[in-house]
């Protein structure tokens, strides 16, 4: 099993999220985040005062999946996410030991 963290603009996560259910894939956590990277920050002017923000909103979507599924859903997410613009996100995957769905006990595969 993987795990599968992407970090993408807020504006695009209902393009994510349709592009992930088609590929069968329904169940996600979403989180709103702020963060930085090479897009780094801008300035922005309050009450005629310049201010600079540092951490721009990001959407993190947190999805656990078969092995067999990471390729198909890399693949929905970077097609679905891509402005071609800088900050458009990035993706982590990492391996998952062990799955358990609390309300029945199910474990890995079957908890998915």
């Amino acid at each position: 099993m993987k795990k599968v963290e992407a970090i993408i603009k807020p504006f695009k996560l209902d393009d994510v999220r349709e592009a992930l259910s088609e590929i069968g894939i329904t169940g996600m956590t979403v989180s709103e985040v702020k963060g930085f990277g090479r897009q780094k920050g801008h300035t922005e002017l309050y009450r005629g005062a310049e201010y600079v923000v540092d951490f721009l909103p990001k959407v993190k979507i947190d999805v656990v999946i078969s092995a067999d599924q990471l390729d198909a859903c890399l693949e929905a997410i970077t097609g679905a996410a891509c402005t071609g613009k800088i900050g458009d996100g990035k993706i982590f995957v990492s391996d998952v030991q062990r799955v358990i769905r609390i309300r029945t006990g199910e474990e890995d595969a079957d908890a998915l």
